[in-house]
């Protein structure tokens, strides 16, 4: 198929534009992300009620939150390989479709067992970052991939802040509506599985694979991008994946224990402590676009060591704002401390996404899937911090932050630089799949 203007990847991100495929595909990408967000962390403002529901102790809880994030770690990297194949359509569609289900059923757990088992079902959702972020990079030209990625990944996980205000509120209208607390939390879970609903079909109707269109209609298939497995001996995919069990694995960390941090430290009430959750996640609104747009412009300037270096500072800042959380004894100081760290750690994310497709562009969906699985990594291994009944959580956000500041060192002197020459200049010698030959 010959390559024209209108379906190559686009060398200019158009927010407020949805004349072409490449935009369209973006809004809804990044919407579908954050749809994704409410069914995958909706329970967790409302968990103050669910805990005294199920009469959950600290180590339940902990086993929770690590369910709700270590099901992703392996469906991220299927979901890599599903979108080199069957492309991010038919990946996203399938995904939204099978997900909505835990969602909409898991008020029907009375106990324990089978709220766990819920619970790490719906965290399959979390793979969706992954098809946002394959799909975006099929749609935009390397100069600009960097921070179309970032600002999609970004808007999506603004859905995390946004569920942690909005779930509450959910909640507190259904009780309204004369039905008790415990009802209540199970009825507001099928707000997000409906959402999901519909994003599936506005997926499947409005978005493209490629500029190109379908992998069916271009004649794309798993053979012409058979996974290179051996990429994975590349230190720059490891060092990366670290890197983002660092930041986005803690964002998710904190989506989970912020509402019961602010409760049973500061005293806040349900809706109170989800609302200051939210605005953590709320500046995902800018400050992980910010980081991917401050990546594209250092890679152009000092090329893929400029990237690392980027990355490393910002890790270094996010591990300092998170020991300052840690020894916060106000709610005005933690506030605060919260934002500071939560800056640093969305700008890391869009700053890791901002090297990713430059890594190896033959595989750009395994290298995504890798390094988004670290991220739920990341997350589990912090649930365990949580989970213990000897470590409360100021101990654990103080461990996470001398963790976060070793990584920094580690990413600091990682060289990124190797590969083509494009990649040596923070941009890519050719485009992913099946854009690859402007020649068609």
């Amino acid at each position: 198929m010959a390559f024209t203007p209108d379906n190559q990847p686009l060398d200019k991100l158009r927010i407020f534009s949805l004349n072409s495929v490449q935009m369209r595909t973006f809004h809804i990408t990044w919407l579908m992300f954050f749809v994704c967000f409410f069914g995958w962390f909706g329970l967790a403002p409302l968990m103050p009620t669910i805990r005294a529901d199920l009469g959950l102790n600290k180590s339940q809880i902990g086993n929770i939150i690590i369910a709700s994030v270590s099901g992703t770690i392996i469906a991220r990297l299927i979901i890599g390989r599903l979108c080199d194949t069957w492309g991010p359509r038919k990946t996203a569609v399938r995904l939204l479709l099978a997900g909505s289900l835990p969602v909409f059923l898991v008020g029907l757990a009375h106990d324990y067992t089978t709220f766990l088992l819920f619970r790490l079902a719906i965290s399959v959702i979390g793979a969706s970052f992954v098809v946002t972020q394959f799909h975006t990079s099929m749609m935009f030209a390397p100069a600009i991939k960097g921070t179309a990625n970032a600002v999609t990944g970004g808007w999506g996980n603004l859905g995390g802040g946004i569920t942690n205000m909005v779930m509450p509120l959910i909640f507190a209208a259904i009780v309204g509506f004369g039905f008790t607390k415990e009802e209540a939390w199970r009825y507001a879970m099928i707000i997000p599985g409906l959402m999901m609903l519909v994003v599936a079909f506005l997926y499947h109707r409005y978005t493209k694979d490629t500029p190109a269109g379908n992998y069916d209609e271009t004649g794309h298939n798993a053979a012409k991008s058979k996974t290179d497995w051996s990429v994975l001996a590349d230190w720059r995919i490891w060092a990366l994946t670290m890197a983002y069990a660092m930041c986005f694995g803690m964002e998710i960390t904190f989506d989970n224990v912020a509402s019961l941090h602010f409760v049973d430290t500061f005293h806040l009430s349900q809706s109170s402590a989800g609302f200051w959750a939210g605005v953590f996640g709320f500046m995902n609104i800018f400050a992980r676009a910010l980081g991917g747009i401050v990546s594209d412009k250092v890679g152009a300037r000092s090329g893929m060591k400029g990237k690392g270096r980027l990355l490393a500072f910002m890790l270094l800042f996010e591990g300092a704002g998170l020991l300052l959380f840690a020894q916060a004894n106000s709610l005005g100081l933690a506030i605060a401390a919260m934002l500071s760290f939560a800056l640093f750690l969305k700008m890391a994310n869009g700053a890791t996404y901002g090297i990713v497709p430059f890594i190896n562009e033959k595989n750009v969906g395994l290298v995504s899937g890798v390094v988004g699985a670290g991220g739920n990594l990341g997350g589990m291994l912090f649930g365990f911090l949580f989970k213990s009944e000897s470590i409360t959580y100021i101990q654990a956000f103080t461990y996470i932050g001398y963790i976060v500041i070793t990584v920094a060192a580690i990413v600091m002197i990682t060289s990124f630089v190797r590969g083509t020459q494009g990649a040596k200049r923070g941009t890519l010698s050719a485009q992913p799949a099946i854009a690859a030959n402007p020649e068609g």
